[in-house]
């Protein structure tokens, strides 16, 4: 070994021995996370106690549920319309499937969820005019089996929409008819049930609480806006075939619009109702701080409306990371003010929403090795030939080696 190559491998178990060394290392980034998850949770705990933990974990964990159970409806509408149209796929459609491997790791996060079902569940003894058989459907047991029937459901779905590319474009178009139809329709009664069970039905005191048919639907369009959202944030730009479909904008404020749409027709139907329940859960989230994310919310739906006049690509960064935020901050409203008698996020929501993103981070290279069949790599469709010649170019300006077979 040559000096400068022993001087390399001391550098490098210096490195090592340090700690920015050792969790700077790709090969441990995901176990460093999960330590960091583990911490702020920990700290969170220590901070505000179990009973004030308990929502904010809840909401932060719905933050993770929403990327990949978002991402499935967007993958299979995406698909189906490229099965008409038979192009390279873009990065954001590679992104949005890489996205589906959180199915799995948002379902291990689940466990804590059923095991403190009596700190965010009306019990069975608490009277109120769902009657006791729903309220006893909040009970550990039936809770963990219902999560673990929504989950198998889902892991279903991401693993078979989760194939790069599909069936052959010239069989998508008769294949994938029953298979998106049947996606999307499962999809959206489990993100229904899921919905109602877990967000709608927050809250110990039952008089706070109502049923509306349209909240899961109202869920679901907030869970695709945000994966759609965080997809455009990771994805890089297209290059090649793909670039001609790099409107990324125009989705987007369709599921804004949507969202948004969703919104105002179950505020005005409760509102002509005139349904007490319903006043007094949005009496709850009217604070200060609650309008001011409405307002937010109306900001952004009508920027990404004027902005699809002249889309760009930092103009799409920009409105995908303002929805980003304000869905984020939606999903907090939706659980928490159940718990404080008021709308605000505070150290505990954000030390909740880091250790679950870090927790996160730390599983889904595991979940990855577990299931291959999730093992989706964003390949950046465009970006491999360019390497491919830049790497064929850089060969052909260094000499050879080898001697050419005439030589010998």
């Amino acid at each position: 070994m040559s000096a400068e190559e022993k001087g390399g491998a001391a550098r490098k178990a210096a490195g090592a021995k340090s700690a920015s060394g050792y969790f700077l290392d790709p090969a441990r980034r995901p176990a460093a996370a999960f330590a960091v998850g583990l911490g702020c949770l920990l700290l969170a705990l220590h901070h505000a106690g179990l009973p004030r933990l308990v929502p904010s974990y809840l909401a932060a964990w719905t933050c993770l549920l929403a990327l990949p159970a978002g991402a499935l409806p967007v993958v299979i509408m995406i698909e189906r319309a490229d099965a008409w149209r038979p192009q390279p796929e873009t990065a954001l459609l590679e992104t949005l499937r890489g996205l589906l491997v959180l199915m799995p790791v948002a379902a291990i996060l689940a466990l804590p969820i059923p095991l403190a079902a009596g700190l965010l569940y009306p019990g069975p003894e608490s009277a109120g005019p769902d009657g006791p058989l729903v309220l006893r459907a909040g009970a550990p047991p039936f809770l963990a089996a219902r999560l673990a029937l929504y989950f198998a459901l889902w892991t279903g779905l991401a693993l078979l929409f989760a194939r790069r590319g599909g069936e052959p474009w010239a069989k998508a178009g008769r294949i994938d008819d029953g298979r998106a139809v049947l996606g999307l329709g499962l999809h959206t009664v489990v993100g229904t049930l899921a919905a109602d069970d877990l967000v709608m039905a927050v809250g110990t005191d039952p008089g706070l609480r109502f049923h509306a048919s349209a909240f899961g639907l109202l869920v679901l369009a907030a869970w695709s806006s945000l994966a759609l959202a965080a997809a455009i944030l990771l994805a890089p730009p297209d290059v090649g075939p793909a670039r001609r479909r790099h409107d990324r904008l125009t989705p987007l404020a369709v599921l804004l619009l949507v969202w948004a749409g969703l919104h105002a027709v179950q505020f005005l139907m409760l509102g002509a109702a005139a349904d007490p329940e319903a006043a007094a859960w949005y009496r709850l989230r009217s604070s200060f701080y609650g309008r001011v994310l409405a307002l937010s919310a109306a900001a952004v739906v009508a920027l990404a409306a004027v902005l699809t006049l002249r889309p760009g690509e930092n103009r799409t960064r920009l409105v995908a990371a303002l929805a980003v935020g304000v869905h984020l901050a939606e999903l907090f409203w939706f659980v928490t003010p159940a718990f404080r008698g008021g709308f605000r996020l505070g150290l505990t929501d954000l030390l909740a929403l880091a250790g679950v993103t870090g927790l996160a981070l730390g599983l889904a290279p595991a979940i990855r090795r577990l299931i291959p069949g999730l093992a989706v790599t964003p390949a950046w469709p465009g970006r491999e030939r360019v390497k491919t010649r830049a790497a064929a170019a850089g060969d052909t300006g260094r000499k050879s080696v080898v001697r050419p077979p005439e030589a010998f």
